[in-house]
């Protein structure tokens, strides 16, 4: 079993659609372990993006993630990190494949609606930066 950290963004869950996106999830086959939603501060944001401090594009992704709540979540599954990749869709909606999430509900290539991990190791740190081991379950 793999583990996978999931973002609902502010763009999805101010438009109320957290519940048809954790719909998309489960009945994709994977399962939720961890959720709560939260409201980054700037300096969470910045952390959690801090391997894009360096793109022209984090000052304007740290106000985006800050300028509403987000529901984050741990996926478990089979092979997790890619079949949310997957179902994510690509970080482009207008390249995104029909059906999956982004193609459904992206705004565009920063209001994107979600993030998932992109690797192991990056979901090791992810899930980490958000949920103690308390709080997940299974």
């Amino acid at each position: 079993m793999e583990r996978t950290l999931s973002i609902i963004k502010p763009d999805a869950v101010e438009r109320n659609l957290s519940g048809a996106i954790l719909k998309m999830i489960q009945d994709s086959g994977l399962k939720v372990v961890a959720m709560k939603m939260i409201q980054l501060s700037t300096a969470e944001a910045e952390g959690f993006y801090a391997v894009h401090k360096e793109r022209p594009f984090f000052r304007s992704l740290v106000d985006f993630m800050t300028s509403g709540p987000v529901v984050v979540s741990i996926l478990e599954g089979d092979d997790a990190i890619a079949k949310y990749r997957k179902l994510m869709g690509a970080t482009n909606p207008a390249n995104a494949e029909e059906g999956t999430i982004r193609k459904c509900y992206a705004l565009d290539i920063e209001k994107n609606s979600v993030h998932g991990s992109d690797a192991p190791e990056t979901a090791a740190v992810e899930t980490g930066y958000f949920f103690s081991a308390l709080e997940m379950v299974g």
